[in-house]
This record gives C-alpha cells, sequence and structure tokens, in this order.
C-alpha cells in the first residue's frame, strides 16, 4: 500500500518552529492498528488521517501511542493540505470526526480553525500535580485536562516538571498558564500520559484557555503564545460555543508512505 503523506510545521511562519504534524491522505479506511503503527513510525505529536467523503472529510488523530477524541495543530495541517494542495479552488474545509464538526477556512494570510469550546470547573490542585509542576499555582481547574494557573510568563517559561510524576495524573494533559507581556497569555502543555511529555503548540488546549482568559480580560480576541522550546503563536477569538484559531502552517516535506 502507497499512502501520500505530508509533515507541516503548524501555528508559525518559519520552518523548525511550531508544532509538527502528519497528514496522511487516505482513498479509502485502512485498519486502526495501521494508523497506531504509521503515527508510532513518524514519531510526531500528532498524525492526522484524512478520508474524503462527498463535501467533507472524515478525520481522526493519533499519538505515537494512543488515539485522541481532537487535535487542534493537525486539524491546521490538514486543512493547508487539502485548501493549498489537493483542492485549491476551495476557501474552507470541513473534517468530520467521531465526536467534532471542525472547520478551517482562509482568512487572509492566516488559516481559521473553528473548535468546540471546552468550559473548566473549579478544581483543589492534587498533591502530584503540585510535586510534578513544582511549584504550587494560584487557581487550578479540571476537565478532561487540568488548566493550572500561574502569576508571571517567567513562571511558566522556567518551569521543569517531573514527567514521570504527572504520568500518574488522571486526566489527558496539564495545561500551565500566566498573563503574557508581548500576548494576552501565555501557556505550555503536558501530557505523558498520552506519550506527548511536552506538545509544542496545543489548538485543543486553547479550547480551554481562551473561555478562561476571555472571562478573565474581558476580551472577545486574544493574542497567545506557548512557550516550548519550539515556540508558537496564534490569534483566538471567544465565539461562545466554539473558540476560532488563526495561526499558519508551512511544508516541511511531502512523499509516501510504503506499508509492504
Amino acid at each position: 500500500m502507497k499512502l501520500p503523506i505530508y509533515q507541516l510545521d503548524v501555528f508559525t511562519n518559519n520552518i523548525f518552529e511550531g508544532n509538527p504534524a502528519g497528514v496522511v491522505v487516505l482513498d479509502e479506511s485502512i485498519d486502526s492498528q495501521l494508523m497506531q503503527a504509521i503515527a508510532s513510525e513518524n514519531n510526531l505529536p500528532e498524525t492526522a488521517f484524512i478520508n474524503k467523503e462527498e463535501d467533507h472529510y472524515k478525520i481522526r488523530w493519533f499519538t505515537p501511542t494512543v488515539e485522541v477524541d481532537l487535535c487542534g495543530h493537525a486539524t491546521m495541517a490538514s486543512g493547508h493540505v487539502v485548501l493549498y494542495l489537493l483542492e485549491e479552488d476551495r476557501e474552507e474545509v470541513t473534517f468530520q470526526s467521531a465526536k467534532y464538526t471542525l472547520t478551517v477556512r482562509e482568512e487572509g494570510d492566516y488559516l481559521a480553525m473553528k473548535l468546540p469550546s471546552a468550559g473548566n470547573e473549579p478544581a483543589v490542585a492534587p498533591d502530584e500535580l503540585i510535586r510534578g509542576l513544582k511549584a504550587k499555582p494560584v487557581e487550578t481547574y479540571k476537565s478532561d485536562d487540568y488548566l493550572v494557573v500561574y502569576e508571571t510568563p517567567a513562571d511558566i517559561a522556567t518551569m521543569e516538571p517531573d514527567f514521570e510524576t504527572l504520568r500518574k495524573l488522571d486526566c489527558r494533559g496539564i495545561i500551565v498558564t500566566a498573563p503574557g507581556r508581548n500576548t494576552d497569555f501565555v501557556s505550555r502543555f503536558f501530557a505523558p500520559a498520552i506519550g506527548i511529555n511536552e506538545d509544542p503548540v496545543t489548538g485543543s488546549a486553547h479550547t480551554k484557555l481562551v473561555p478562561y482568559w476571555s472571562q478573565r480580560l474581558g476580551k472577545k480576541e486574544l493574542h497567545a503564545e506557548q512557550l516550548s522550546s519550539r515556540g508558537g503563536k496564534m490569534i483566538c477569538r471567544d465565539l461562545g460555543e466554539k473558540v476560532e484559531l488563526l495561526g499558519n502552517a508551512r511544508i516541511y516535506l511531502q512523499g509516501h508512505i510504503y506499508t509492504k
């Protein structure tokens, strides 16, 4: 079997920055075990598999170790592949996953992606969370992720987590955030439980970050920066039931996978 694959850097204008994602284009569905094997072989934070059906694309996302319910940056990478390579006459594309309907469209020099907004419930920070982050937060919230708030960008930038301790927590990942200096807010995202110690730039984390910062700052449009070693920036909009993330993507490579 010969499958087209693209690798892109997302939420950046520059190669070697942002968050890398693989996009595999399918003519027909393939076995989930094969998808997982490909994602493991790619060893990227996420690999998306897209398959056109009538006027939309089915999409699934895999880390090197597990399938996930939602991945923002690999969806934006998939949108770039469809709108700029596969169907250049289109200005918007819809992706349908098992749980969500997601859209990516062109907006000037950006791609604009809509994701479902997620709520944040106040929580008490468990001891393992504090030990794992090595710093006590000023606020803690819980959904499928922990959202942990600190006071300054330096608190986020200098954090050196104990990933083995964080791996024991009952959650998908841990979002740490603080007010920004040159942006409205900064963040990092740790997800050792799903095989990613630190994700460079995390679209899905912003489904929790945007509602929090929109309410705290009284703004519907915010500028965000993720302070990983690769770094990444985006514009965020609070649309109520959805958030919209504006960013860029750059193709690093394209080729084919041979499965036999």
